[in-house]
């Protein structure tokens, strides 16, 4: 789906908006799913998002910056956009429903601001090759730490605990 809209408003938007960097890609010990660990640049808070086999690889890819003979899905995405003379400005991991996260990849054409419904996985791949800043929402940092800290359960409690314990050593332990 694609929303325009006019720079007043994501202005606006920008302020509830928290600036992330991703502190790992690994998989999760418990589910043997990938997790993309992101961090606030100004605090600990972390914001694990489970993604699928094929987005962390075109994640970890960027990451480690392998070049492929020819342009996977996230490696076409970004030559379109070139192609259309836009430039993608950031992505923000917008919405945390019914344990689904969601996010928005805002596009610069033209001189018109334009938002585009993505799958925050989608978006960092898009991200990372087109060196843009990625956000998370307030409300979607504080809905995750709710979801974590929700009704007492050994798995939650545990896996809270694991994330929020994290080190380089663990990165690398669980690395995808």
């Amino acid at each position: 789906m694609k929303i325009s809209v006019e720079l007043g408003d994501s202005a606006a938007a920008a302020k509830a908006d928290v600036e992330m960097q991703i502190r790992g890609l690994m998989i999760d010990p418990l589910t043997n799913m990938p997790i993309v660990i992101l961090k606030d640049v100004g605090s600990d808070t972390v914001l694990p998002i489970w993604v699928g086999i094929f987005e962390a690889n075109a994640i970890q890819e960027e990451l480690e910056k392998i070049a492929r003979p020819r342009p996977m899905t996230h490696d076409l995405l970004r030559n379109t956009v070139r192609g259309l003379n836009a430039v993608v400005r950031k992505v923000v991991v917008s919405e945390l429903r019914d344990d689904t996260f969601f996010a928005v990849v805002w596009m610069e054409q033209g001189g018109e601001t334009v938002a585009i419904d993505s799958r925050p996985s989608d978006a960092i791949a898009l991200a990372l090759r087109s060196d843009c800043p990625i956000y998370a929402s307030r409300a979607v940092l504080e809905n995750a730490k709710q979801v974590a800290e929700g009704p007492p359960n050994a798995n939650t409690d545990e896996m809270r605990r694991w994330l929020e314990n994290l080190n380089d050593d663990d990165l690398g332990r669980y690395k995808m």
